[in-house]
């Protein structure tokens, strides 16, 4: 009787993660009728950013989608999309130490999201989104700067992720 028990609650947690149970058991919550998605390509207003730190905060969001929930990508007519701007790519002194000099300095990225979801208006929002990394003012910054900004991206896109399909 308990090796038949546990064969109904094996098969249970089996087909219940194939049909969206596994995705609010992680914290997720996507309305049964949303089925698709669109990340559009972000635009660049900040200056002096890379040229291509849109595209990656546009596919590191759409990797993110596609990885951790059951939505499929749909450039047509997509259930929820989001649109991205990155408005700010910037560096600044943080730390003063001895002297007229700075031990640390700090980057930081801002972005502006648009949530729509076409299923339900009232579900819609916009948010600005912004992180930073400090690294030590005597380095290299070119050669910090994928590294730091890879960093940043990943924080954001998971704000911006938890924002969109979790109810924390």
């Amino acid at each position: 009787m308990t090796s038949v028990f546990r064969f109904i609650l094996l098969l249970s947690l089996l087909l219940c993660s194939s049909c969206g149970f596994f995705y609010d058991f992680q914290g997720i919550s996507i309305d049964s009728e949303i089925k698709t998605f669109l990340v559009d390509d972000f635009s660049r207003t900040a200056t002096n950013s890379p040229v291509d730190l849109d595209q990656l905060f546009a596919e590191s969001l759409r990797q993110k989608v596609r990885d951790q929930t059951r939505l499929i990508k749909n450039e047509v007519e997509p259930d929820i999309t989001f649109l991205g701007s990155v408005t700010s790519f910037r560096t600044s002194p943080v730390a003063p130490s001895e002297g007229s000099t700075t031990s640390l300095n700090r980057l930081e990225i801002a972005v502006k999201i648009e949530y729509i979801n076409y299923q339900d208006e009232e579900k819609n929002w916009k948010k600005s989104y912004s992180a930073f990394q400090d690294y030590d003012s005597n380095a290299d910054f070119t050669s910090l700067q994928d590294g730091l900004t890879a960093s940043i991206i990943e924080d954001i896109v998971e704000r911006i992720f938890n924002d969109a399909f979790t109810n924390w």
